[in-house]
């Protein structure tokens, strides 16, 4: 056929459509096999799958693998496997490579020339990375806003160098890096000025102290399990923005007194708060806290002993928009504190409550008869984050 320039029209097929028509077929194909057979038809498809592909994540992922596995033979991803997908897939935002524990440093050398696009860089339990690698990957990935370094053999030096390359970090996981303490989160929450959430459980070198001056964005914090200070609890809490606060199983390291700042008004808009296992808790502070906090939704006081009746009732009395309640073993909830439960808190939905020994029988069927629209739950549970997530 004789276009009207005078030239002919060849024959036409999909080959020739220009590259955005064949991205845009590429991203509405709603089969995963369709896109993993897309590269096959020539290079250019190929190439089009490639530079589309936005999130790698290896098999042997830490999300897909329990801890006792990660020591076995199948986890052997190596860095050449790193740098070939690294130099395949050029414009990825999300990479995972947890449970890779035999990478070493040399392994995230390729981030220094494909990280730019990165946001998200998850190393769970590579327990071969050290402040050197970390040092790499931040140079090259300045766009970071989470990084998970769960049971990293990382330092406050490796941290303090990632703080000040990615500025822009708003989720930090430091679960169980046990080299950072203190003067590595002081450097992080000084430079991360958008830092959201942070994660430090069983970080026993953390007392708290690091988060005095620091961002007054974070929301999120996971401390449980750490060697919290009086000081340090109210040095997490100044920002003023706790959302959610997880503090489990401080009875050792931190005596029930010590968690009154929580309620001398700088965590007032704590909505989810969790004590398991914080057995010296006391009633002077449930009660600062209760009055304190008055927007709590959710507190697990699970398995605190030391809370007796002027605690429940305060509960009772302040806590007027609590909507679950976790009170399983707690050995000095009575009869009379339920019931302080029962006729204050009227917004409570669930109440997980089980092997509560001074509970009788017929104190929890009155309950259950004066509050028909409260859930009872006879197994614990976990807490739920604020993003859906659940933790115990």
């Amino acid at each position: 056929m004789e276009m009207e320039n005078g030239s002919r029209d060849g024959p036409t097929s999909i080959m020739h459509l220009p590259e955005d028509c064949l991205y845009y077929i590429f991203h509405r194909l709603g089969s995963g096999a369709d896109r993993e057979s897309f590269g096959l038809t020539c290079h250019r498809w190929l190439h089009i799958q490639n530079s589309s592909r936005q999130s790698l994540q290896f098999q042997c992922s830490f999300s897909q693998l329990s801890i006792s596995s990660l020591s076995q033979p199948s986890t052997n991803i190596n860095s050449s496997h790193i740098h070939r997908l690294l130099n395949r897939f050029q414009h990825l935002h999300w990479l995972s490579l947890s449970g890779c524990t035999e990478i070493p440093d040399s392994g995230l050398t390729q981030l220094q020339s494909y990280g730019s696009k990165l946001h998200t860089l998850c190393l769970d339990c590579c327990f071969r990375i050290t402040d050197n690698g970390l040092s790499l990957a931040a140079s090259g990935c300045s766009s970071l806003t989470v990084v998970s370094l769960y049971r990293c053999n990382v330092t406050d030096i490796g941290l303090a160098t990632l703080a000040k390359s990615c500025l822009a970090l708003k989720d930090v996981n430091l679960s169980y890096c046990s080299f950072i303490s203190d003067r590595g989160i002081r450097v992080l929450s000084v430079n991360c000025v958008m830092l959201r959430a942070v994660r430090i459980s069983n970080c026993r070198n953390i007392c708290g102290v690091g988060f005095e001056g620091g961002s007054q964005s974070l929301t999120f914090l996971e401390a449980d399990s750490c060697h919290l200070e009086p000081e340090g609890i109210l040095c997490i809490v100044g920002g003023g923005g706790l959302d959610y606060l997880s503090v489990c199983n401080l009875s050792w390291q931190i005596l029930g007194d010590g968690l009154r700042a929580i309620g001398a008004g700088y965590a007032s808009k704590l909505r989810i708060l969790n004590f398991r296992l914080c057995r010296t808790l006391s009633d002077e502070s449930v009660m600062a806290i209760a009055k304190g906090c008055p927007l709590l939704q959710e507190w697990n006081l699970a398995l605190c002993h030391e809370i007796r009746e002027s605690g429940w009732e305060s509960i009772g009395l302040n806590c007027h928009n609590l909507e679950r309640l976790h009170v399983n073993r707690c050995r000095n909830l009575c009869d009379r504190g339920l019931q302080a439960v029962r006729d204050g808190c009227k917004r409570l939905s669930i109440l997980y409550i089980t092997r509560c020994r001074r509970i009788s029988h017929l104190s929890l069927e009155l309950f259950k008869l004066s509050r028909r629209n409260v859930e009872i739950r006879e197994e614990e549970i976990m807490c739920i984050t604020p993003d859906g997530a659940f933790q115990q």
